[in-house]
């Protein structure tokens, strides 16, 4: 997937401003798809260049002016093409699990800071994604906004967020645990 698709569907809930794109993507799209500001706004000129989203100016008081952005019909097009297309599978790419994959070799301390710090970060996703989950769904219980909601996406990409995190969250207090345990049998020894 290239970030293209990503920022085409983030803006099919509506018109975004660079800015307001750069939340929607810290908030619901950061689950799936990490994008740095600058990165999401050179991808907006590039879109807007090829057709895929158009841009009108917004003038303000006491501000810059802004560029809203919405996607077009090309753009809608673009995203059915990629829907259709085969996925790749995924992977894990994790500096911490090189350093878990190490640890016989080395000073297990700092390592099970790093998951012990890991594990409060999933937490505090696992809170932000549970409000955003009822933000989403409103009044409606989650059975029925899965049956019945507007615009479900957003909600299925959250709740995939949630349990990543809760088994992320999960995995880093065992192994922190499991790492305390024996490094504590050792110092017995």
């Amino acid at each position: 997937m290239a970030l293209r698709h990503a920022v085409l569907a983030a803006l099919l809930d509506g018109e975004y401003s660079g800015y307001q794109l750069a939340k929607a993507f810290d908030i619901g799209v950061a689950n799936f798809w990490h994008a740095l500001p600058q990165q999401l706004y050179a991808e907006l000129t590039r879109l807007e260049r090829e057709g895929l989203v158009s841009g009108r100016e917004v003038a303000q008081e006491n501000r810059p002016n802004k560029r809203m952005f919405r996607v077009t019909e090309a753009g809608c097009a673009e995203l059915e093409a990629f829907a259709t297309a085969p996925s790749k599978n995924s992977f894990i790419r994790d500096d911490l699990l090189v350093k878990v994959q190490a640890v016989d070799r080395v000073d297990a301390g700092p390592v099970i800071e790093q998951l012990e710090e890991r594990a409060a970060l999933a937490e505090a996703k696992v809170e932000l994604l549970g409000k955003l989950l009822l933000r989403l769904r409103g009044e409606a219980g989650e059975e029925e906004f899965l049956r019945r909601g507007e615009r479900i996406g957003p909600y299925l990409t959250c709740l995939r967020g949630l349990e990543f995190e809760q088994g992320h969250r999960d995995w880093c207090r065992r192994i922190a645990e499991v790492l305390r345990e024996r490094r504590n049998d050792h110092a017995e020894r």
